[in-house]
């Protein structure tokens, strides 16, 4: 497998949930509300055997010539957008799910995928929530071309898709939050979305007040860093800056 992040770079957030570009070399987090995070958006391309699968969608930023980011993104890493194949969602809070539509006209209504050509895979109920309204972190606008699309794949629970994507509902971050174990070639790689959003939160036992529910995502973290030590895992971590992914037990 080959593991390709996506960043679209560092932005903090506080209670706003409002995410602000943050340049690591001019930019003082002290400057910046009590409370703020620091965080990295980062998107990642998994290129398998039989897929070139994307994990999340990013904020959904166009570039100054109008193309969408993640496109952009995806073919300065030498892949052709049109040859990714299933796109992975974990939840579709904003920050995950901004780059799922688009509308090539460049019109403001963003109705259409931005990967037409890929199956996109997503919790029933998460979608039916982000549908719902919009609220600090859901953006109805942004997920709106996936109701009733052919090529949206409702998930119910856990499962498995072609035999090797292994997808488990953790409802920990979000209320319908998913991760997803990709095995193949003896190899395991796992995408933890915001239940494992950075290397130094699985080091760590704490609650976080900004999860849905913070104790389970606090004993899925531990539960998760103990099997990639022991079935050596390749984490992918949407939110860390420095270490956007971690070859556990090697």
């Amino acid at each position: 497998m080959k593991i390709i992040p996506l960043s679209e770079g560092a932005f903090t957030i506080d209670k706003t949930k409002v995410f602000v570009p943050f340049n690591e070399s001019t930019d003082k987090l002290n400057d910046r509300p009590v409370g703020s995070l620091l965080v990295e958006v980062q998107p990642f391309l998994v290129v398998t055997d039989r897929d070139v699968l994307l994990f999340d969608t990013g904020l959904g930023f166009t570039t100054t010539g109008g193309e969408m980011q993640i496109i952009q993104l995806i073919r300065n890493a030498g892949i052709d957008p049109s040859s990714v194949t299933k796109v992975l969602m974990s939840h579709l809070h904003k920050d995950h799910s901004g780059g799922l539509c688009s509308d090539p006209k460049g019109s403001e209504r963003r109705s259409s995928l931005t990967f037409p050509q890929a199956l996109h895979y997503i919790q029933r109920q998460e979608l039916e929530l982000a549908l719902d309204k919009d609220t600090a972190s859901y953006i109805r606008e942004d997920v709106i071309c996936l109701e009733g699309a052919r090529q949206t794949m409702l998930l119910d629970g856990n499962g498995v898709i072609d035999e090797y994507i292994h997808y488990e509902m953790t409802s920990a971050h979000s209320p319908f939050h998913q991760v997803f174990k990709i095995i193949e070639n003896g190899r395991t790689v796992f995408f933890g979305g915001d239940d494992a959003p950075q290397l130094s939160q699985m080091k760590k036992r704490y609650v976080a007040k900004y999860d849905y529910d913070g104790r389970k995502c606090m004993e899925l973290r531990s539960k998760w860093w103990t099997l990639g030590e022991e079935e050596r895992w390749t984490f992918l971590f949407y939110h860390d800056i420095k270490s956007p992914t971690f070859e556990r037990g090697v």
